[in-house]
């Protein structure tokens, strides 16, 4: 279910862009050690902010990416511990996997300041929402999204981008891999795909007008 308070895209009165053609490149399943890095690189060399939401089981294991992320200016994000579908879990469990991640990135990073909440797969619920109040967090959807987990091709992903974004859009991208797909197939965690899109969507949006930032705080 979807709910008044979650995040689909964001409104001028978010921004506090003149003029606002902002967008907000969003990346979920992370972090992973070899292609976050490359993610990282990308928005570095092209001066862009992102946000980042991640998996408290990976933060635990990568800590040194949480801490670059927070470094170089991104928002770090809950997706949760180890990326159930909430909406089939009881509420203790929703709020189990939303408290230990957002203590996860602060022990990976105590600088971190976590903010936003996506649930997996997109499943929201009542508890999700109940729990994400509960630890402080906005709940946080999408209004683009490319299914770059799908590994389409990077003109597919480009061009999907491309036609959906409008001002205000939040768009879905990937920079790992859920823990059940990781173990069911080693190519899972590949996003090579997303990289190279990356490096010619950034160009491109910024060519038709756009303004990439991080998700603003939200009230």
């Amino acid at each position: 279910m979807m709910h008044v308070d979650c995040l689909c895209e964001v409104g001028r009165e978010g921004s506090g862009a003149i003029g606002d053609r902002s967008v907000y490149l969003t990346f979920d399943d992370g972090p992973n050690p070899l292609f976050t890095p490359e993610i990282l690189d990308v928005l570095a060399e092209q001066r862009v902010l992102a946000t980042f939401f991640v998996i408290g089981a990976y933060a635990l294991e990568h800590p040194d990416l949480i801490r670059r992320m927070v470094a170089e200016g991104h928002e770090v994000g809950n997706h949760t511990m180890t990326h159930p579908d909430m909406s089939k879990c009881g509420f203790a469990k929703v709020e189990r996997e939303v408290f230990e991640t957002n203590e996860a990135i602060m022990t990976a990073c105590p600088q971190a300041s976590v903010r936003y909440i996506r649930a997996p797969y997109g499943a929201w619920s009542e508890e999700v929402f109940t729990a994400s109040h509960r630890a402080g967090l906005a709940a946080v959807h999408w209004s683009v999204d490319p299914r770059d987990w799908s590994r389409p091709g990077v003109d597919a992903i480009v061009d999907s981008v491309l036609a959906s974004v409008r001002p205000g859009a939040i768009v879905l991208l990937h920079d790992g891999c859920p823990p059940d797909e990781l173990r069911q197939c080693a190519d899972a965690s590949r996003r090579d795909q997303t990289v190279t899109a990356l490096s010619r969507l950034i160009p491109a949006l910024h060519d038709r007008g756009f303004v990439i930032r991080s998700l603003p705080q939200h009230r």
